[in-house]
C-alpha cells in the first residue's frame, strides 16, 4: 500500500513525517488535517485502510515475536533433557557428517570440472592424427623449399 499510494502525488504522500517515511502518528495527523476536507474521500479512506493494515503487521509481529519466545523456551527445555548419546547424534552425525559430506561432494565436483576440462583441453591439442600432421608438415616443407630456391637460396 505504501509502494502504492506513498509516491509522489500519490493519496498517502502528504502523510509522510520529516524523514519521509510514513508512520501511523504521520497517518493519524494527516486523518485530523483531512478531515473536514470534502475532496479528500479517496484518501481519507487510504489512510484509514492503511491504519488498519499497520494494526494487523504490529499484531502479527507481536504474536511471532511470542511464537519465537515460546520456542526457545521449548529448545532450551529440549536442551537439559538430551542424553550423551542423543547429543553424540546431533553433532557428529547430524552437524559434522554433514558438513563434511557436503565437502566432499563440492571437493568431487570441483576435481570433475577441472577433470573434465583438462581432458577437452587434451581432445582439441591431439583432435589431429599424426601421420595427418606430418604429410602437412612435408607439404610445408616443400612450398618453404620452393619459396627458398625462387629467393637464390639452397635447402638441404
Amino acid at each position: 500500500m505504501e509502494e502504492e499510494h506513498g509516491g509522489e502525488e500519490g493519496l498517502i504522500d502528504d502523510a509522510k513525517n520529516d524523514r519521509g517515511k510514513i508512520t501511523k502518528a504521520s497517518v493519524k495527523d494527516r486523518l485530523k488535517g483531512a478531515k473536514d476536507d470534502v475532496e479528500a474521500t479517496d484518501e481519507r479512506e487510504v489512510l484509514q485502510n492503511y491504519l488498519k493494515l499497520a494494526e494487523q503487521e504490529a499484531e502479527a509481529n507481536k504474536k511471532i515475536k511470542q511464537a519465537q519466545a515460546a520456542l526457545e523456551k521449548r529448545v532450551l527445555a529440549k536442551y537439559q533433557s538430551l542424553t550423551e548419546a542423543e547429543i553424540k547424534t546431533l553433532v557428529v552425525e547430524d552437524k559434522w557428517m554433514a558438513t563434511f559430506e557436503r565437502n566432499v561432494k563440492t571437493e568431487m565436483e570441483r576435481i570433475s570440472q577441472r577433470l573434465t576440462g583438462r581432458i577437452k583441453e587434451l581432445a582439441e591439442r591431439y583432435a589431429t592424427p599424426m601421420p595427418a600432421l606430418t604429410t602437412e608438415v612435408e607439404a610445408l616443407e616443400t612450398r618453404v623449399q620452393a619459396h627458398l630456391n625462387k629467393m637464390g637460396f639452397v635447402w638441404k
